[in-house]
């Protein structure tokens, strides 16, 4: 008969908003194992399995810490209640929890005065209780033992009281039929229970146990603070979200890029310090969905994107956002593992905004082959080619804009837009390599340039700090030949040292945080730039490193920045050790810059 052997989820800790999907392992009549579902459409041997999600309700409920999701609240800051943040920010699982906190605590507190201050002394009716050593006015009436009553947000009661039986005061809702189940905002503090049981299909009867498990509480899924769109042309405001959710300025287009963390890269022995349910691809991906999708950019660049992750999750969902999607997987002559997690490249553009002109590819590889085969002495070739084939691509992709900012004077004009989107080889000790690679991809852009007068975006993880060859190259246009970088080269595919050149006026889009505008929020993010470089202090911050190895270069002679999304601080992410964590889902920030094509000037 069929059997059930074992059920157990992959995290016990369930989030609003992510699918839970039980692993049950059965047994058939003919004693083989099996993984496979037996719905009541298809039985085996006159049985089938039946699923039912239940949430727990008792008297008892509490609320969870902000800060540690898995851990039950006892105080609540009475400041966020005030100001009227979400509820769910002001709890806090112990006195120290806050205190640690209370820096990047604050903040949400600061952004709520400033919201209203200009409407009279309403920043002292939340701040007046604070005292002068930084510290918070604390609810500390939350306990174990809380009833759901003294949980209030002003006068609404925040959790209304479960209806309890008679039999030790739990209650059990069913929620769910089917295997998989995605926990609500009503789940939120509560157990969720789920059983998988062996049913007979005439009888409808379960036969044999349920197999029940049970899950940790639920807690909400951690929600960081909105980035927001800095200005930097001089104006003394932050950008101002329109109703469709991108910055009100006619004539200008704003490009996401983002390594979003490969699954497969995801794992608990490279990030031990990211709790285990924050680093399962379930919860990332609904996090990371909708951090991209806030940012409403209208051309998105995303690196590291499994293929599998691509056709199932990415190009479905941001289609429902109105984007059409164009990839480029790597190649697979040095990956090993499955074809459907190998990592690519993807770029999505808003369908309304802009149409699909052309699409490029590049596989590094096919050029390391035909550099092989023109340079290198045959018996070196096989050295050579373990050296240069690394499986990375770039994907270009030419747009046509729907909007126009030609002005009168130039009707009836395409505008066209060249968007290149690239994921640079990691090894540190390949300097070559990364610089050929960097190389290779200009070279085919300056075709593109040669054939279009074309406006150039070049997007991605170049895996290349600022001031190395490759960002030399980019930003500068050459390189200069007594560079450290250059002393790597032992197939001689540098030399001579003079080609390494290109022709594109190429500027990094977060530069203009250094060299523009006065406005109080430019001097925030110029603290987080390095002013010898002119780049972020970091886009990249693991445990063990923190650095810049992302940037958004544009041609300056047919574009100019107008915003760019505000930077992150190191000393926000480290109250997580590092990237990723509950709020941020990778090990890099995504950069954003909103952009405004010239008047055509023929290059």
């Amino acid at each position: 008969m069929l059997s059930v052997i074992r059920v157990h989820l992959p995290s016990d800790i369930p989030i609003v908003g992510c699918e839970l999907t039980p692993y049950v392992l059965l047994r058939r009549p003919d004693k083989t194992v099996t993984t496979d579902d037996v719905p009541e459409s298809a039985p085996i041997d006159g049985h089938f399995l039946r699923y039912k999600w239940y949430r727990i309700q008792n008297d008892k409920k509490v609320a969870v810490c902000s800060v540690h999701p898995s851990e039950q609240a006892t105080l609540q800051c009475l400041g966020c209640v005030k100001a009227k943040l979400p509820v769910s920010k002001s709890y806090h699982c112990s006195p120290k929890c806050f205190s640690d906190a209370w820096q990047h605590h604050r903040v949400l507190h600061d952004r709520a005065a400033s919201a209203v201050n200009e409407n009279g002394n309403e920043e002292e009716e939340v701040f007046g209780r604070f005292n002068s050593s930084g510290s918070g006015v604390l609810n500390t009436s939350l306990s174990g033992s809380v009833s759901s009553t003294s949980l209030t947000n002003g006068s609404t009661p925040l959790y209304p009281a479960a209806v309890t039986q008679r039999s030790g005061g739990e209650t059990w809702f069913e929620v769910g039929r089917s295997k998989t189940y995605t926990p609500t905002a009503d789940d939120i503090g509560h157990v969720l229970k789920f059983e998988c049981a062996v049913v007979d299909v005439e009888t409808k009867v379960p036969v044999g146990h349920a197999n029940p498990i049970l899950t940790s509480r639920v807690i909400p899924a951690p929600s960081p603070s909105p980035r927001r769109l800095v200005p930097v042309n001089g104006v003394d405001v932050m950008g101002h979200l329109d109703s469709d959710g991108r910055i009100s300025s006619s004539g200008t287009f704003t490009v996401l890029s983002y390594n979003i963390l490969s699954d497969v890269y995801a794992t608990s022995e490279s990030y031990s310090y990211c709790p285990s349910w924050a680093l399962s691809w379930p919860y990332r991906r609904q996090n990371l969905l909708r951090e991209i999708v806030g940012y409403r950019a209208d051309i998105v660049c995303l690196q590291e994107v499994q293929s599998d992750h691509f056709d199932e999750f990415f190009a479905p969902e941001l289609d429902k956002h109105g984007y059409q999607a164009l990839y480029k997987r790597k190649t697979n002559e040095v990956y090993s593992g499955n074809t459907q997690t190998i990592d690519g490249c993807a770029t999505f553009f808003r369908r309304d905004r802009f149409s699909h002109v052309k699409k490029y590819e590049v596989e590094f590889n096919k050029a390391a082959q035909s550099l092989t085969d023109a340079m290198i002495p045959t018996n070196q070739k096989k050295s050579a080619l373990n050296r240069l084939v690394k499986d990375n691509v770039a994907l270009i992709v030419v747009l046509e804009a729907k909007f126009s900012n030609q002005g009168v004077d130039n009707p009836g004009k395409r505008q066209l837009l060249c968007v290149a989107n690239t994921h640079v080889n990691v090894h540190q000790d390949l300097k070559d390599v990364k610089l050929w690679q960097v190389h290779t991809l200009l070279k085919g852009l300056e075709k593109i340039a040669a054939s279009a007068d074309i406006p150039m975006l070049v997007c991605g993880d170049f895996n290349s700090v600022p001031g190395s060859a490759p960002h030399t190259l980019l930003a500068m246009g050459k390189v200069d030949p007594q560079h450290i970088d250059l002393q790597v080269d032992p197939l001689n595919i540098l030399r001579p040292l003079s080609k390494l050149i290109h022709q594109l006026p190429l500027v990094s889009a977060y530069s203009s945080f250094a060299r523009l505008g006065v406005g109080l929020g430019l001097e925030q993010q110029r603290r987080r730039m390095d002013p010898t470089t002119n780049e972020p202090l970091f886009t990249n911050c693991t445990r063990d490193f923190i650095g810049t190895l992302d940037y958004i270069f544009y041609t300056a002679d047919s574009l100019t920045v107008e915003s760019l999304l505000e930077l992150l601080d190191e000393e926000s992410l480290r109250k997580d050790t590092a990237l990723p964590s509950p709020e941020w889902s990778s090990d890099h920030i995504a950069l954003l810059a909103e952009f405004r094509c010239k008047p055509r000037i023929r290059r």
